[in-house]
């Protein structure tokens, strides 16, 4: 049976790194040599954990379609260190040595490119497990789709999505569109926060119905109305687009 892993690959990077950087004495070389032995021993327990039979590592690209539409993004994030930055080429070792395909896109975020892959691969019957801590992951959540957090060694269900977000996943564009994202810089809607959220998609499932309702407060209704505009941008920045063209077929991933 197919099983696609796919590895959000500076999501798992850094976080290892920014480990290794706490070890105190080491040099910059010293850094970049543990962190490739970590990234290689994690990706052999990934491939044995998942049993996959294809797999792929994504990186990021540089200046996404979301930096056009909305320049503030990310605009308050620290940059990664330039010492990894100059060395993830090496670094990407860790995943090739296990005839794990590296890529590095031009432009693209992996998180797009990754949602593409198992989208595709699902809309075929095969399943995947993506790699990350991101939370954008969840709303994919599916049949054939799972999502596995390495550094808790377990996979997250739609029920977890559930009880961390107290809001079913199939709203979480709606509730990041209505209080943004403050990792990412995503505005949302002003004056609306993680409780008007949750009430006001509780109730009605979503702002587009809520705002056709009569029921809905009026205070929410004058917050959401008068800066629909943000609503509208923060959803889609926070939704993974699912038809990045990636120039390669799932049969050039086999291991």
């Amino acid at each position: 049976m197919a099983h696609l892993l796919l590895i959000d690959a500076l999501n798992l990077i850094r976080r290892i790194y920014a480990v290794d950087c706490e070890q105190a004495g080491l040099t910059d070389e010293q850094i970049i040599k543990s962190c490739t032995q970590r990234v290689k021993n994690a990706t052999r327990k990934l491939l044995k954990t998942s049993q996959a039979s294809h797999a792929i590592a994504v990186f990021d690209g540089d200046r996404s379609w979301r930096y056009h539409l909305y320049p503030q993004y990310k605009a308050t994030r620290k940059p990664m260190p330039s010492a990894l930055k100059t060395n993830l080429e090496i670094v990407a070792t860790g995943f090739t040595e296990h005839n794990v395909k590296a890529y590095f896109p031009l432009q693209d975020e992996a998180d797009d490119i990754l949602a593409t892959l198992a989208f595709k691969a699902a809309s075929h019957g095969v399943s995947s497990t993506i790699v990350s801590t991101d939370k954008g992951f969840l709303p994919l959540i599916s049949e054939h789709i799972s999502i596995y957090d390495y550094f808790k060694q377990q996979n997250i269900h739609a029920d977890d999505v559930e009880k961390k977000f107290s809001i079913d996943k199939n709203k979480l564009h709606d509730f990041w569109g209505l209080m943004g994202d403050k990792t990412n810089d995503i505005p949302g809607v002003k004056g609306v926060g993680k409780k008007t959220a949750i009430d006001v998609l509780s109730e009605f499932g979503s702002v587009e119905s809520a705002l056709e309702s009569q029921s809905l407060n009026a205070t929410a209704r004058k917050k959401i109305e008068s800066d629909i505009d943000n609503f509208i941008l923060s959803k889609s920045l926070v939704a993974l687009r699912t038809d990045i063209e990636v120039g390669f077929t799932l049969k050039e991933l086999r291991l």
